[in-house]
């Protein structure tokens, strides 16, 4: 059973003003196109939202599908205020006898948030009912939630374009929910259409109109791009509770991203200085990890240009903005990576100069002295290999590759002899077209040379693809090197065309996790795109033997996770 979070409102010591987070990551960031949550994945993110320090965690809507009812079942336990989610009776129902107002109470979360309309004509189109009828199915439902012991909440949907239409009613609904006793009346902005400069004055009036600002919430959607300048245009009116999602997940264009506005409200001013949130710094240096667990369950490559947890975040290509950053970081970066897990990044790329360069280097745990001939070896080299298609703007592991070497620090681990792919399209037993791909790999390792051969087929009989092929092979017997690899897996393939025409040239690039949660980036080029992706799937590995020296053994893949020697990610190519 969940435990109650201390909803005092006054600020504490005197100092700061309580402002709350309500997550909907797991039901309205459910509604995203093509995301569909198991229970084992609902109860891992709700673990990992608990840990950041959300107030509420909503939870899904009981009775809705069986995932959402089984999360409730086997509800975690959690300091955040577990929240059930619902809707108002239905029209010619009464509170005892509406089952789906009946499911909600029975997953016995200790807050339950209803939805009802707050916009006279959707009142009378969409439900078919009176405005006194809403009404009532307003406060009944409400009524109805606090007399079972229930924290209440009202979001009041299309709540502003209501309140533009009429005022008069979008008021009432809220009055009403108040009056039954919710603890909380949420301002929905549902379609997502309403911008900054119209959300506090109208927040502004809610509040002039007798609902307290400590028991107003906003919850904004992205359909402008606006959804977090909505969120704290509010509280900036007086709002103080916030309704969002991890990575701004949601339907359409999503929901007001937590992962941007936690960082905003603690580091920013005038909100770190006026307000509290259940958010602490040690807890916010783990958002860049949370917000990455979220896409790896989705199964999404990350937004590189996401504010404060994308990989581009604190990423720095020009050599003028590199130089200065060595000497003051605020120059271009508003805050310290490290504040939201972070880390700042010094692309390598033919505008590279040597600020970039001895800055990736040391990154890198790479020194040269001063003057060292291979410095400009280096950029040469990266300069000439990007007219050829290369790009270390991205690949940074191969980057310190190619450094390493120039450099003479560049060990040996095993060398690739040859290889061979063959691709078969065949009927199978069961009269099927199927495709069949099959390698062979010859290295040279602990000084012997060794021979292997696998097919790309996976457990279900399915083709992964020559490149699958390629790397099963390889990864079969790589002598002492294969236990430091067993935790390695590919997350993401992207291919790319360099150059048209006949002369076309296939850029690759691999991105590797492992089980420490390091991620890491590599580039092959070729004419020949198995050729170009081995190139990668390579400097992947060796990489990641740099960084695990001889010693224990790797972590252990994480579960449902898949190693790379065991199922490496489908290529396609």
């Amino acid at each position: 059973m969940s435990t109650r979070r201390d909803h005092d409102d006054r600020a504490r010591g005197g100092a700061k003003e309580r402002l709350y987070l309500y997550d909907t990551t797991l039901r309205d960031g459910q509604q995203t196109h093509g995301v569909q949550f198991s229970t084992r994945e609902k109860l891992t993110l709700a673990a990992a939202l608990d840990s950041l320090g959300v107030d509420y965690i909503e939870g899904g809507w009981p009775g809705a599908n069986p995932t959402d009812s089984a999360f409730f079942d086997a509800r975690p336990e959690t300091r955040a205020r577990l929240a059930a989610f619902g809707m108002t009776r239905r029209a010619g129902r009464s509170v005892g006898n509406d089952d789906l107002l009946a499911a909600v109470l029975n997953a016995g979360t200790p807050a339950v948030c209803l939805v009802g309309k707050a916009h006279s004509g959707q009142v009378a189109q969409a439900l078919g009912i009176t405005a006194e009828e809403n009404l009532a199915a307003i406060r009944d439902s409400i009524a109805h939630v606090v007399k079972n012991g229930r924290e209440a909440l009202f979001d009041a949907e299309h709540f502003f374009d209501g309140f533009r239409l009429d005022p008069g009613h979008a008021l009432a609904c809220c009055h009403a929910a108040l009056e039954a006793g919710a603890r909380w009346i949420v301002l929905c902005d549902t379609n997502g259409g309403t911008l900054p400069a119209e959300i506090a004055p109208v927040v502004r009036e809610v509040i002039a109109a007798g609902i307290p600002g400590a028991r107003l919430g906003i919850h904004p959607h992205d359909d402008t791009g606006n959804a977090v300048a909505n969120a704290l245009a509010a509280v900036d009116a007086g709002a103080r509770q916030i309704q969002g999602t991890l990575n701004g997940l949601g339907e359409r264009c999503g929901n007001a991203s937590l992962t941007t506005l936690i960082p905003t409200l603690l580091l920013k001013e005038p909100y770190a200085s006026r307000f509290e949130t259940g958010v602490d710094r040690a807890a916010l240096a783990g958002l860049t990890r949370t917000s990455r667990m979220l896409d790896d369950i989705l199964n999404r490559v990350p937004l590189r240009q996401a504010p404060y947890v994308g990989a581009s975040a604190f990423a720095h290509k020009a050599g003028l903005h590199a130089s200065a950053i060595l000497k003051d970081p605020a120059t271009y970066e508003h805050v310290p990576p490290e504040a939201v897990g972070n880390s700042r990044v010094i692309p390598m790329s033919n505008q590279a100069g040597q600020s970039n360069l001895r800055r990736r280097l040391a990154e890198a745990g790479l020194a040269p002295a001063p003057g060292d001939p291979a410095l400009a070896r280096i950029l040469e080299t990266v300069k000439l290999r990007e007219d050829q298609g290369y790009s270390y703007d991205t690949a940074q592991a191969s980057f310190e590759l190619l450094a390493r070497a120039e450099l003479g620090q560049m060990p040996r681990f095993f060398e690739v002899e040859r290889y061979r792919v063959t691709v078969e399209r065949r009927r199978s037993r069961e009269g099927r077209v199927v495709s069949v791909s099959e390698a062979v790999v010859v290295v040279l390792v602990d000084g012997e040379k060794r021979l292997s051969v696998s097919e790309s087929l996976d457990g279900e009989g399915q083709d992964r693809g020559p490149v699958n092929a390629l790397a099963r092979a390889l990864m079969k017997d790589l002598g002492q090197y294969s236990e430091r690899l067993a935790d390695m897996r590919l997350v993401d393939f992207k291919v790319r065309i360099t150059q048209g025409g006949t002369d076309a040239v296939t850029r690759v690039v691999i991105d590797s996790e492992d089980g420490q949660g390091r991620r890491w980036a590599t580039v092959g080029v070729s004419a020949n795109i198995v050729d170009a992706s081995f190139e990668a799937l390579l400097d992947a590995i060796r990489w990641k033997l740099l960084r695990d020296p001889p010693g224990p053994s790797a972590p252990a893949p994480a579960e449902g996770r898949r190693a790379l020697r065991q199922e490496p990610a489908d290529d396609g190519a």
